[in-house]
């Protein structure tokens, strides 16, 4: 007997599982949420006295002890001030975008994704680092004039500038949301059984890896500053380019390695667990 072949045996129809799929977004806004409230503050000071101290407005030093003081005294003013809101918004959206490549691949790809997987693929790269570029350019478009010299008129960031931070930001990136899934299984071999128990390879490899580009990363940040503060200065000489990033790399690698492991390390181990618990729940009923 022959057997006829259909339209639709040639091409199956696709299963999708957007079973609760509200809710899951729901929960990724929750989980980008909470994981920005929590690290803003911390970076918002960090991030104003990076660049107080470059623009030569006030040191490192005396603008956290300023930043920390407001925050103490007039908590409800600090987290009102644009400088927060821009961070609060940077990290907000760029955890949100992560989230949501999750949820998409596991809507579009139901066999091989659950709610609470995490993805390490090419679109979660792309997307999340478009995200946060924009509106870490933005950040730093606001921030460069907020703190600029003293006396100085505020002008356009510099394309040379905004191309620097760009590099800067794929670095971060592809260090906080690409490696760690693809470090822990590593980790995880080399870790024991007894480490283990009390932190899992995943976390410890959220922390290390975007802790770790800052040491490259930094001074492409500081080369960046310097072309906007200092426009016209020569790249070598003693008061070159070269000369001023080599002096303020090692403190400020440590301040953006004290800032990125709140925003990345930290802040990626609360969104992690915050979305894989509510997931999971979601699963579950």
């Amino acid at each position: 007997m022959k057997t006829t072949t259909t339209p639709t045996d040639l091409h199956p129809k696709r299963e999708w599982n957007t079973s609760k799929l509200g809710l899951r977004v729901g929960v990724d806004a929750l989980s980008a949420g909470a994981a920005g409230i929590l690290v803003a503050p911390i970076i918002t000071m960090i991030d104003k006295g990076i660049i107080e101290n470059a623009s030569g407005r006030n040191t490192l030093g005396d603008s956290l002890k300023k930043s920390a003081l407001e925050l103490l005294a007039r908590p409800h003013r600090f987290m009102a001030s644009k400088p927060f809101v821009l961070i609060f918004s940077l990290y907000f959206g760029t955890y949100f975008t992560a989230n949501t490549i999750d949820t998409a691949s596991a809507t579009l790809h139901p066999t091989t994704s659950t709610p609470s997987t995490i993805t390490a693929g090419t679109p979660k790269f792309l997307a999340t680092s478009t995200a946060n570029l924009a509106l870490c350019l933005y950040k730093d478009n606001q921030f460069t004039r907020l703190f600029a010299a003293p006396g100085s008129t505020p002008r356009p960031v510099p394309l040379p500038t905004f191309a620097l931070f760009t590099i800067r930001d794929c670095l971060t990136i592809f260090a906080s949301f690409n490696l760690p899934p693809l470090l822990a299984p590593t980790l995880e071999q080399q870790m024991s059984y007894e480490v283990q128990k009390w932190v899992g390879a995943a976390s410890v490899a959220q922390f290390v890896t975007p802790a770790a580009v800052q040491l490259v990363s930094t001074p492409l940040h500081l080369l960046g500053l310097d072309l906007y503060n200092r426009p016209g200065v020569a790249m070598m000489g003693q008061e070159g380019r070269v000369g001023k990033v080599v002096r303020d790399w090692a403190k400020s690698a440590a301040a953006r390695i004290c800032r990125i492991v709140p925003a990345f390390g930290v802040g990626g181990v609360v969104n992690m667990k915050v979305r894989r618990g509510f997931m999971g729940r979601l699963e579950e009923s």
